[in-house]
């Protein structure tokens, strides 16, 4: 009943080819919520392939119905140890975009499993059936190392709507919030930083969608008989977004921008490398905050896009000066932003530089950005941890670049959340040719029966420590 034998285990479950065996069942279930009529497989995905493996590592399940009419359901998953002094709370979801099928190379099917060296094709692979089946499995290891006992009590949310943006996920939370009470959030979803550096991360940047359009004809007019005399909306807009964000990325407005990049956060990142992998676009040096690194820039800082701008008829321009103009815009942002007056902070913007024509609106739910302190004692511990069983230092990214739903485990919760992801940079995550790499698969296996086996070590230790400094 060693640690070691735990990684040995979880090592073994890679090597006799069980992981692949439940992973390929997994990937099967053509569970893309996108589309209503897959609500069977969604549910079927749940009953049939995570509650009987939950269920014979001792857990009792309950399906729970989305708040959200329409929404899919959850499953809250608890094994309870009625002596331990540490709850965890850990998260996934079953659910992936579309298939594609047509959009894959020849040989590959979305909804098959196929290996080919390392690679490990299909969709969910990456995300984020790949990386729940990791978990679980890790778990069972220790279970069986541990002869049936974690020495902390577990929890497991597990939704299928993720992909079209977790409706409901919060709300569920606000119900159940006593159910989901943990003294820390462990999951995994996202790539690391590179294959071979395994990666810890603490929260996300949040995510803000704004829509810029100018209205001001019903329709066209000839650019003969009215160009010089009729004020173009595709110029105006594009003037707009110029006063928003210069021609090198660089937000102009500082109410847009956080308070500060803290100390301990781009001390954290200084061992972090972005691009340079395979499939990676090369970084653009000058392009975005001047005076960040590339690291800094994607992980410690704002950055404001435009992902789609239309005016007149793109795929069949005419000789007509357009009568209005479009914009989808996105600001990623990080904790330390007043996101919740961003809307307010463009409007008096545009207004302040004379575009009161251009209409900005919000464009769905704002997912707050969050990121636990890189100097919690969860983090110290879960470096540690990790460092312990792959014999690599890992990285600390104190959030992601992109976007999760954590700010309901963090916010709405009030968890400490450590994120250990298991896919990488050129997964081909939401593309064709989705992949898991089989030597991550193993290696996180191993790290995470590591991870689980601390937990019954460090974990009541820890639990009461940060318990009494609240």
């Amino acid at each position: 009943m060693t640690r070691e034998r735990a990684l040995a285990l979880a090592a073994d479950f890679f090597d006799d080819g069980r992981f692949r065996e439940v992973l390929a069942r997994r990937v099967a279930y053509a569970t893309e919520s996108q589309e209503a009529a897959r609500a069977p497989e969604l549910n079927a995905y749940l009953q049939e392939q995570i509650v009987p493996d939950l269920q014979a590592l001792g857990f009792a399940c309950q399906v729970w119905p989305n708040p959200v009419a329409g929404g899919n359901p959850f499953l809250f998953a608890e094994r309870a140890e009625s002596d331990a002094g540490c709850s965890v709370l850990s998260y996934g979801h079953g659910d992936v975009v579309r298939g594609h099928a047509s959009q894959w190379r020849a040989g590959l099917d979305p909804w098959q499993l196929t290996v080919e060296g390392d690679h490990w094709y299909g969709r969910g692979t990456a995300d984020n059936k790949g990386q729940h089946t990791v978990n679980i499995a890790a778990l069972a290891q220790v279970l069986a190392a541990r002869q049936g006992r974690l020495g902390f009590s577990l929890k497991l949310l597990l939704e299928m709507g993720e992909e079209t943006g977790s409706p409901g996920l919060r709300q569920v939370c606000e119900l159940h919030r006593e159910a989901l009470a943990a003294d820390l959030f462990l999951a995994s979803d996202g790539p690391r930083v590179a294959a071979q550096r395994p990666t810890l991360f603490l929260g996300s940047r949040g995510g803000f969608n704004f829509d810029l359009r100018i209205a001001l004809r019903p329709a066209g007019h000839h650019s003969g008989n009215w160009g010089g005399l009729l004020c173009n909306p595709g110029i105006r807009l594009a003037h707009a977004i110029a006063s928003l964000v210069d021609a090198q990325g660089r937000i102009l407005v500082p109410a847009l921008l956080p308070d500060s990049l803290p100390d301990n956060v781009r001390q954290a990142l200084q061992s972090i490398a972005v691009g340079g992998g395979p499939g990676d676009p090369e970084v653009d040096a000058d392009w975005g905050e001047p005076g960040l690194t590339p690291t800094e820039r994607v992980f410690g800082w704002n950055s404001l896009e435009v992902l789609a701008f239309k005016t007149g008829n793109p795929d069949s321009p005419v000789n007509a000066i357009p009568g209005q103009a479009f914009a989808h815009c996105q600001i990623r942002y990080v904790v330390g932003s007043d996101s919740g007056r961003f809307l307010q902070h463009l409007r008096s913007h545009l207004d302040a530089h004379g575009f009161g024509d251009v209409e900005v609106t919000q464009n769905g739910e704002l997912m707050e950005a969050t990121r636990l302190d890189p100097d919690n004692p969860w983090v110290h511990w879960a470096l540690a941890s990790i460092a312990r069983s792959t014999g690599k230092p890992p990285a600390l990214l104190p959030n992601l670049g992109g976007t999760l739903p954590n700010d309901v485990f963090a916010d709405v919760l009030g968890q400490p959340t450590l994120w250990v992801p298991h896919s990488y940079p050129a997964c081909a995550q939401h593309a064709p040719n989705e992949h898991l790499l089989g030597s991550v698969a193993r290696e996180s296996l191993q790290l995470m029966a590591g991870l689980f086996w601390d937990l019954g070590d460090d974990g009541a230790a820890i639990s009461a420590a940060q318990r009494t400094a609240a």
